[in-house]
């Protein structure tokens, strides 16, 4: 990784506790670190000034729900395709999710513990990571993707790639669920991961039912919990959302049919919400045109009739929500921050659904000590922009992130940095 450098932003808009934009301030990095912020900094020798007056700052948005570690939904294309291969392509898309705005993620299974130690050592370029490694299932559950033809057990749609030390994906009773879990921390997770009902993408012709029992969630919960590893829970609705945020996982993801009672017991639990839109909605117009087979269109239709409504009903109740994008194809890597407007039309807040791409985030990885807001001592994960960010519409669009910073390392330069350091160059 590069040495990082000291600097002054001067004049810049930045992204305040409140989700609201300051008047132009000066914010001082040094050491990878906000060091002071705030308007007319006295100027320091030691510290190069660059102009950024009209520009806008924001912290590193943290995706919290990624699957870096896979680029198709087509079997038999990842079937085909060497796993150094696919690591090899995950590299890229990491970067490209960095350059995007997405400094720290969330990978909710595909992503082992060697790429997240080979970014975190610099040896590629791309967010701080953190991992599940493998999604736990039922067999015959939401991740069973068994090929019945050759007899084979394998993850739906091979999304999670065999290679060494790969922990298996499925498991049925709670003795075997304790066991996968300990498979998973030793195999370095920091996050477990449970199905615990079916979804829009599941192998089998089911429907959004229950799986896993109250025994085994509960299993899961508590054996991870022993060893400080946290717990996310693939949960669409019903009982099974239930019984999660009774056990204590701290996070449901998607939450497509959240109830009232649901989201009130989310917030009595500080149990974050993680909604997923964009994913949804691209499977609803992928049903539409006929791009997915018939059961998997009669499912993602019957969740796009009801898109955004989790949000609605979570914000009502106090639930904390964050951003995930639940992307998990070449195609969508790096276009991460298109969940934001649509975490807006849903009814969040201009400010809330900012403040749920980067705050929320770091809040629950555990880290809000260190990234997700703009404040001094904090790392200085941040992006700029270069339009009002009150229209949330321009995260739609690529390239609407003009610079990114990951601890006060410039890995996407801003034209004004990039200007500046041509200045100094000359002298």
């Amino acid at each position: 990784m590069a040495d990082v450098p000291d600097f002054t932003l001067r004049r810049v808009r930045a992204l305040d506790e409140t989700g609201g934009f300051t008047d132009p301030v000066d914010v001082r990095v040094a050491g990878g670190r906000i060091v002071a912020l705030g308007a007319g900094l006295p100027a320091d020798r030691e510290t190069p000034d660059h102009d950024f007056d009209g520009t806008w700052l924001l912290p590193g948005v943290v995706d919290v729900h990624v699957h870096a570690m896979t680029h198709s939904h087509d079997p038999a294309e990842l079937l085909r395709t060497p796993y150094s291969y696919r690591v090899a392509e995950t590299l890229s898309a990491l970067r490209r999710t960095l350059h995007a705005g997405v400094t720290t993620v969330r990978d909710a299974g595909g992503l082992d513990a060697g790429v997240r130690d080979a970014l975190a050592a610099g040896l590629a370029d791309g967010p701080r990571t953190q991992v599940s490694v493998v999604p736990l299932s039922q067999t015959g559950g939401h991740g069973d993707g068994f090929l019945a033809g050759p007899g084979l057990d394998l993850s739906v749609d091979y999304m999670i790639p065999d290679h060494p030390g790969r922990p298996h994906h499925l498991a049925d009773g709670a003795d075997e669920v304790r066991r996968r879990v300990r498979e998973n921390i030793r195999a370095g997770a920091d996050w477990i991961k449970l199905m615990v009902t079916g979804g829009v993408m599941s192998g089998g012709s089911g429907n959004f039912d229950e799986q896993f029992t109250v025994e085994e969630v509960t299993t899961a919960v508590h054996e991870a919990s022993r060893r400080g590893v946290p717990v996310m829970a693939h949960a669409l609705g019903g009982p099974a959302l239930t019984n999660a945020v009774r056990a204590g996982v701290r996070s449901i993801e998607h939450g497509v049919w959240l109830t009232e009672a649901d989201a009130a017991l989310m917030a009595e639990r500080d149990t974050t919400l993680v909604p997923t839109l964009v994913v949804y909605r691209q499977l609803a117009d992928a049903a539409d045109a006929g791009a997915v087979p018939p059961t998997v269109a009669d499912r993602a239709r019957a969740v796009g009739a009801v898109l955004g409504e989790a949000v609605r009903v979570a914000r009502a109740a106090g639930v904390r929500i964050a951003l995930g994008s639940d992307f998990a194809h070449r195609d969508q890597h790096g276009r991460n921050l298109s969940e934001i407007p649509l975490l807006h039309r849903a009814g969040l807040s201009v400010e809330e659904a900012l403040l749920a791409a980067t705050r929320s985030g770091a809040e629950l990885c555990g880290l809000a000590d260190e990234t997700g807001t703009l404040a001094v001592g904090r790392r200085f994960d941040a992006i700029v922009i270069d339009e009002d960010p009150g229209d949330l519409s321009l995260f739609e669009h690529p390239g609407a992130v003009r610079g990114v910073f990951r601890a006060g390392e410039p890995v996407l330069p801003h034209v004004r940095w990039s200007a500046r350091c041509r200045e100094a160059a000359t002298v």
